[in-house]
């Protein structure tokens, strides 16, 4: 049978072939010298034995134990049940009249997907076994998920491999062959080889072959037949009669072209509507029409442009040219189009360069906002020397801080195993590019991390308590005081127009935690100090990705004019395992309330003022209620997770902000996470749920809200360009990820609808915080303790 798409599967029940299978070999100690060894293989249907067993022959003496014998049973594909399990029992001859059992396997030939297994399975034996085919066997081959370990995956992996599930390149594939075998060798030599396996080969068809049960007289008959559900691989996808429809219809206008086409009033209503789609959502055949049959009345509209690319079929030649002709036509887009151009949702070359002219008029400081996602972008690129790679080294050589950020960028991504190729390439033009001063200073700033890497992994091990830590660390800067002090003006990683001279031992410390992070004080050119977190043993990306975005978004609210004293510090991520992190003087909450009991209490010591609200200055009670007005609906949109009160800081200015973002996209690690990070203390600090100051801070998170909507395009596209980036959030399912977000916007919302909306919003989530509320909003309240 074949898809729209021209998938093809075949049916189970069409397939008039016996069941064939190849014993290869066994693996692992048998415990006993020299045994004489044959497999026995049955076939049980619903806990059935269906026809005789079928035994192979004796396997040679010496190790490795070895048959590769093919197989054929009786029964035939057509025969089999869901429920179809094939079962191995390893038998030893060699003990003096009687026949020992080494182990047996059982495993069910369809998955649970009702699919047919094919290709090599690796089977588990149990030791002195003979394999069980009852419907839920004794003797499963296949070992548990929550026993299975590193070999299990590779096992998997390279089971897909020979499937060609995945694809092949050799210079990687030599390269990652070879470090599975050295794994294997260190799991066995690990582990030993206490357990047997048996490595069988099924056999496989060009096409993957669904489960159905066969339909003749006997068959319909046999109670054990159960009605099952067929997977259609054409769900989701374009119908092909639709797509013929649209070739047509669009073939028919190619040699009468109207430049002059103008769309009705409801064509209008329709395009409008169209182009209000974030850039994640698939137009319709209807759609697509649509926009081509308007397409020269729609070159003055700057939004429609990746619109109208998407509806083009790039498969057809003449379709395509036409497409890039009228492209160049285009007014210019903006920033956050030129950004979903260069997703993998476009491939053609030219149309990503259409992205690149765009992003040529930008600035500097425009571009660094943009930097970490261009450089992720490099994946979807179809060349290793692409015409983004050439610009982003371009820009960067002649940017300081451009540089700066490049150079790291592209060094953390030389561990993706797919990619990393590419991104050495890249990195290498680049370090071909640079000025030699610059390089010099680079080059300083990689020993000055590994001096850094080397002095955190040291102080971790030290055993005692935390000042032992501290006085080993400040021991170890005082030892090679000379060399981190001798650099000449190197910028710092995580900013680099400041200029570091040297590191203060006696004011650095160690804090309190598994990972040990290093607190570092460093001296700048000016006579100033730059304190910094250094970690190692942490992945800091997806922190870097949130504060990048935060930061973004500090940036559109103050284009609006709207300052929400929002704080976002930096964070660098060097390497898979370390990075830094701006360190920014404040207490954590939860420290707050334990020495001060309240939020005010603590303003009080720093911003007394008797004629103030509360007794303190109102510029101070003003700042905390914008920055917990700024992050509630940040959090909210980025929706982040595992929020506590150690992970809320507080400033003595009065600036509040979030730290510590490894759930987000609504992922939490407690149960029942409200929609909207507001902790009870922080209601209470601003006079509770009638005071004026509350409602300022409901006024100021709808009016921030509204403005982060308008560029919600720019952010699901610079989210959407993370789809490769591998981060704990967004690896799983980068497509439901963007979605997630998108969903926070509501786009199908009006300004005024969203307001109403967003303080419904805040008004439950508020309410869960004081005694009148129970159930849903009790768990919500239960959150935060």
């Amino acid at each position: 049978m074949a898809g729209s798409n021209g998938e093809r599967f075949f049916l189970s029940s069409d397939i008039n072939l016996p069941v064939t299978l190849r014993v290869e070999s066994l693996e692992g100690d048998l415990q006993r010298p020299v045994p004489d060894l044959f497999v026995e293989c049955s076939l049980y249907i619903d806990g059935v034995l269906f026809g005789l067993p079928t035994k192979t022959r004796l396997a040679p003496i010496e190790k490795p134990y070895k048959w590769n014998e093919m197989i054929t049973l009786s029964a035939k594909y057509r025969d089999l049940t869901a429920t179809t399990q094939l079962t191995f029992t390893v038998w030893d001859v060699s003990y003096p009249r009687q026949e020992v059992a080494v182990g047996g396997a059982s495993f069910r030939i369809f998955s649970k997907k009702k699919e047919l297994k094919t290709g090599k399975q690796k089977l588990r034996l149990w030791r002195g076994r003979i394999a069980d085919g009852a419907v839920v066997s004794s003797t499963p081959g296949k070992v548990p998920k929550h026993e299975r370990g590193e070999l299990e995956r590779l096992d998997k992996a390279l089971n897909k491999y020979e499937r060609g599930q995945i694809e092949r390149i050799d210079w990687l594939d030599n390269l990652t062959f070879k470090a599975i075998d050295r794994i294997k060798e260190e799991e066995s030599k690990r582990i030993g080889q206490k357990n047997l396996h048996l490595v069988v080969e099924l056999l496989s068809f060009m096409h993957p072959v669904a489960f159905q049960v066969c339909c003749d007289d006997l068959v319909l008959q046999s109670p054990r037949h159960q009605l099952v559900v067929i997977p259609d691989p054409e769900v989701g996808r374009q119908n092909p009669c639709e797509n013929k429809q649209i070739k047509l219809a669009r073939h028919v206008t190619r040699g009468v072209i109207d430049h002059e086409l103008k769309p009705s009033v409801t064509d209008r209503k329709e395009i409008a509507r169209i182009l209000q789609y974030p850039p994640t959502r698939n137009l319709n055949g209807e759609e697509r029409q649509t926009l081509w049959k308007f397409r020269f009345s729609l070159t003055g509209e700057k939004r429609a442009l990746t619109k109208f690319l998407k509806c083009v079929d790039w498969s057809d030649a003449t379709e395509a040219k036409q497409a890039l002709e009228l492209m160049h036509k285009w007014t210019t887009i903006d920033i956050a189009d030129a950004l979903e151009l260069l997703s993998h949702a476009f491939e053609s070359e030219e149309v990503r360069g259409h992205a690149i002219d765009v992003l040529e008029r930008t600035g500097d400081e425009e571009l660094q906002s943009y930097l970490f996602q261009l450089v992720q972008a490099l994946r979807f690129e179809r060349s290793d020397k692409s015409r983004l790679a050439n610009f982003l080294v371009q820009r960067a050589v002649h940017n300081t801080e451009l540089a700066n950020f490049l150079r790291w960028y592209l060094n953390v991504e030389l561990a993706d195993v797919i990619y990393a190729k590419r991104f050495w390439l890249v990195l290498e033009h680049f370090n071909e590019s640079v000025a030699p001063p610059m390089a010099a200073l680079l080059h300083h700033q990689s020993e000055l991390l590994a001096k850094l890497c080397t002095i955190a992994r040291d102080v971790k091990n030290v055993r005692g308590n935390l000042q032992k830590k501290i006085d080993r660390l400040r021991e170890m800067l005082q030892g090679i005081m000379n060399e981190l002090t001798s650099f000449e003006a190197l910028p710092f990683p995580l900013d680099p127009t400041i200029m570091l001279i040297g590191i203060l031992p006696a004011e650095s410390s160690v804090f309190k935690s598994n990972l040990s992070p290093l607190r570092l004080t460093f001296r700048t050119v000016e006579g100033g100090k730059c304190r910094v977190i250094f970690k190692k043993g942490d992945d800091l990306r997806q922190d870097q990705l949130v504060i990048q975005l935060i930061t973004l978004m500090d940036k559109l609210l103050k284009s609006e004019n709207l300052d929400l004293q929002l704080t976002p510090y930096r964070v660098l991520s060097t390497s898979h395992e370390e990075g830094m992190v701006e360190f920014i003087h404040s207490t954590p909450l939860a420290q707050v309330l334990a020495e001060n009991k309240t939020i005010i209490q603590f303003f009080k010591q720093f911003h007394p003022d008797e004629e103030g609200p509360f007794g303190i200055s109102s510029p101070c009670l003003e700042t905390f209620v914008k920055s917990c007005a700024g992050y509630c609906v940040i959090t909210y949109i980025l929706g982040v997770g595992d929020r506590h009160l150690d992970n809320l800081l507080l400033q003595q200015d009065g600036r509040l902000f979030h730290v510590d973002f490894g759930f987000i996209l609504g992922r939490d690690s407690k149960p029942f996470p409200p929609p909207m990070k507001l902790c009870k203390e922080m209601v209470e600090a601003m006079g509770g749920m009638d005071s004026q100051h509350y409602s300022k801070f409901k006024m100021y998170c709808c009016e921030a809200y509204n403005i982060l909507r308008k560029s919600s395009n720019l952010i699901l596209n610079l989210l959407f360009l993370m789809s490769g980036a591998n981060l704990p959030d967004i690896s799983s399912d980068p497509e439901k990820g963007v979605l997630k977000l998108q969903e926070k916007f509501r786009l199908d919302l009006d300004d005024e609808e969203a307001v109403q909306f967003f303080q419904t919003l805040i008004n439950d989530s508020v309410s869960a915080l004081f005694p009148q509320m129970v159930e849903t909003i009790h768990r919500w309240a239960q959150y935060w303790r």
